[in-house]
C-alpha cells in the first residue's frame, strides 16, 4: 500500500513538472510563409550575418560570420520580430558594416531540436531557413531597453563581456525576406506581411 502511494505521489509530481513546461508553438503550414519567417526567427539564438569584406586580401567579397540574436525572450508570445544584436567596433564584420551598412541575415531550424527529430539534413527544404535582407543601425536610446532584454533574456553571458569593447544594441532593418521551407523554391515575404503576423 505504502509503495502504490508512493507510486502515485511520484505520478503526481511528473504531471505537475510536464504542465508547467512552456508550451512551443505549432510549426506554421508552409503555405504561411511570413508566419513561418517570424517562427523561425523567434525560435534561433543565432545567425549567420554576410557581409561585403573591407579586410585586406578579401575587400569586396561576400563575408559570413555568426552572431548571437534576438527577437524578444524566449517563449511563445514574446517575438517583436526585429532581430536585435550586440555589437563592438572591434569585431571585424562590424567594421565591414560600417563602410557599408548592407547585410543579409540567415537563420534555421537546424539549430533547433525540430530538424534533428524529424532527421532533416539542414540543407533540407523541409528544415527551415529564413534570408533577411537589409542593413545594421544602431537603436536609439527609446528601442535601447527592449533590445537589451531581447538580447540578455537569450545570452546572460553578455552581461559580463568587456566593458571596455565599447558594446552597443543594434538591429537589423529589415528590407527583403525569403524562405525556403518547403520544396518548390524560395518564397517572397515584404516586411509589412512579416510585422503584420504573431509567429
Amino acid at each position: 500500500m505504502a509503495r502504490l502511494l508512493l507510486l502515485c505521489a511520484a505520478s503526481g509530481l511528473l504531471l505537475a513538472a510536464v504542465a508547467a513546461i512552456p508550451t512551443i508553438p505549432t510549426i506554421p503550414p508552409p503555405e504561411e510563409a511570413a508566419r513561418m519567417a517570424r517562427y523561425v526567427l523567434h525560435s534561433c539564438d543565432w545567425g549567420a550575418l554576410a557581409t561585403l569584406s573591407t579586410q585586406k586580401g578579401l575587400r569586396g567579397h561576400p563575408f559570413a560570420n555568426i552572431f548571437s540574436l534576438s527577437d524578444g525572450p524566449p517563449g511563445p508570445c514574446d517575438g517583436s520580430g526585429v532581430p536585435y544584436l550586440y555589437l563592438t567596433d572591434m569585431e571585424i564584420s562590424v567594421q565591414d558594416l560600417e563602410v557599408n551598412s548592407n547585410a543579409s541575415l540567415t537563420v534555421s531550424l537546424a539549430q533547433t531540436p525540430y530538424c534533428r527529430k524529424h532527421r532533416y539534413d539542414p540543407q533540407n527544404p523541409l528544415c527551415a531557413h529564413i534570408i533577411f535582407v537589409g542593413s545594421i543601425v544602431k537603436v536609439n536610446d527609446s528601442e535601447a531597453d527592449l533590445a537589451k532584454k531581447a538580447l540578455f533574456s537569450r545570452h546572460p553571458e553578455m552581461e559580463s563581456w568587456p566593458k571596455d569593447h565599447n558594446w552597443f544594441f543594434a538591429k537589423f532593418n529589415i528590407t527583403n525576406i525569403w524562405v525556403l521551407d518547403y520544396f518548390g523554391g524560395l518564397k517572397i515575404v515584404t516586411p509589412e506581411e512579416y510585422y503584420s503576423v504573431k509567429p
